[in-house]
């Protein structure tokens, strides 16, 4: 199975995550450094609803998989449009809009527990 994050968030905290619970691929906004500190700008391009959803359909596409058997976990309404491309949506301590329109809602566990019941039974350690 593989794992990814698509994140409208900064790179730096999913790639933690990544790390934290071996997800495959991450994808994320990145943060503009310019002379070693932040700029306050993002690199293009910019990780939102439409690009999340993209990201998941060339995935499915280079692992020559149906989008049928994707599972996309998300939270808010940014995260819509990918959980209607894969064949199944799972809202994750969701904004209601989220909770609507997903079959599966998960509120008492962390991430961790949605890794475990997506097969990965490894330890999971986050410092």
């Amino acid at each position: 199975m593989t794992t990814a994050i698509f994140s409208g968030g900064f790179a730096p905290i999913a790639e933690r995550l990544q790390s934290d619970f071996g997800f495959d691929e991450v994808v994320a906004n990145a943060l503009d450094v310019e002379d070693g500190k932040i700029t306050g700008r993002v690199v293009p391009p910019i990780v939102n609803r439409e690009y999340k959803a993209r990201a998941l359909r060339d995935l499915a596409r280079r692992l020559d998989i149906s989008l049928d058997v994707c599972i996309a976990v998300g939270d808010g309404a940014n995260d819509l449009s990918m959980m209607a491309a894969a064949g199944l949506g799972v809202a994750f301590h969701a904004k209601p809009a989220v909770r609507a329109a997903s079959p599966i809602e998960v509120t008492h566990c962390g991430l961790d527990g949605v890794c475990y019941l997506l097969g990965n039974e490894g330890e999971f350690a986050v410092d």
